[in-house]
């Protein structure tokens, strides 16, 4: 065993493993290839904090470490002052001489501790998660303010996703250990389903809740004042056009919007005045005298013009 991994890290061999996760974080910040971009110093050390961390991090490759050491594989001291001791040391400090040793007091101890090291006791994979696996699933408008049970195919099985009511186009919904499976007993990855919501005729959407329609109303209606009926998800309800509404005006309508699982959002109604391309005698003449009973105002003064 060639390495001192606490000298490594810079912690004493009885620190716990609070002390060893920062010196490492603290390291691996300082050293990290990204922070210290060219420096192939850097990234050697960097390679050497992780190979310390990953046997001092791990309570179990931790302990066999420790009992290496204590077996005599390794003889630790400062940093860069190792020393280290041969096989037929131990062989002979355990009472066996040269090639003709045999088994006796000592030797279980001295053949079981390499076989922890080199056999049976060789340092496990460690487990690791499966991969993540991405998909999309399209809807129509409907059918996302409904929240849907779809199902979604990885390879030959079929994964039944409930997507959540009321989601808007875009919003990735995550299914926990249903992406690929774990290696060396680690857990499954995960599905992340991306939903488009495909358009509405007439509504749109502002945010997770709230919906948006655009309703034209009559130069007199605005003008004038007017209370028009208006449709919404669930059937029609009107609304009060207020004398003089400019066009853009947006009113809100509380409660008539997406319903989720939590709260429903609001209806933005947006006012249009819409202008007829095509007029009737009557009307042309009816126009033409409004026309010239407007000459007292120009709606263009603050323009100068």
């Amino acid at each position: 065993m060639e390495k001192d991994y606490y000298a490594e890290l810079g912690v004493d061999k009885d620190a716990d493993h609070k002390t060893i996760k920062k010196a490492f974080r603290n390291l691996a910040r300082e050293f990290h290839p990204d922070t210290n971009p060219g420096d192939d110093a850097a990234e050697a050390r960097f390679k050497e904090i992780n190979e310390a961390y990953d046997t001092l991090g791990d309570k179990e490759q931790r302990k066999e470490y420790d009992h290496a050491r204590e077996m005599g594989y390794f003889v630790g001291g400062p940093a860069g002052n190792q020393q280290y001791v041969r096989v037929e040391d131990l062989l002979g400090d355990a009472g066996y001489g040269g090639a003709g040793y045999g088994g006796g007091a000592g030797s279980q101890d001295i053949f079981g501790g390499f076989q922890d090291l080199f056999g049976a006791g060789r340092r496990q994979a460690r487990p690791q998660k499966g991969q993540d696996v991405s998909g999309q699933i399209t809807l129509s408008f409907h059918e996302a303010l409904s929240g849907p049970t779809s199902e979604f195919a990885i390879g030959s099985n079929t994964v039944k996703v409930k997507i959540p009511k009321g989601v808007a186009n875009g919003t990735k919904v995550r299914v926990r250990g249903k992406g690929g499976p774990g290696a060396n007993g680690g857990s499954a990855g995960d599905l992340y389903v991306e939903v488009r919501v495909g358009d509405h005729p007439i509504f749109g959407r502002s945010g997770k809740k709230n919906l948006t329609i655009n309703v034209p109303v009559t130069y007199t209606e605005a003008t004038l004042g007017a209370v028009i009926s208006i449709p919404t998800l669930n059937g029609t309800t009107k609304i009060k056009v207020p004398p003089g509404t400019q066009p853009g005006t947006t009113m809100k309508l509380t409660g008539k919007g997406v319903e989720t699982a939590r709260s429903t959002g609001d209806l933005l109604v947006t006012i249009d005045v819409a202008v007829p391309t095509e007029v009737s005698e009557d009307e042309k003449e009816a126009l033409t005298s409004l026309q010239e009973s407007e000459s007292r105002w120009n709606p263009r003064k603050h323009l100068g013009v």
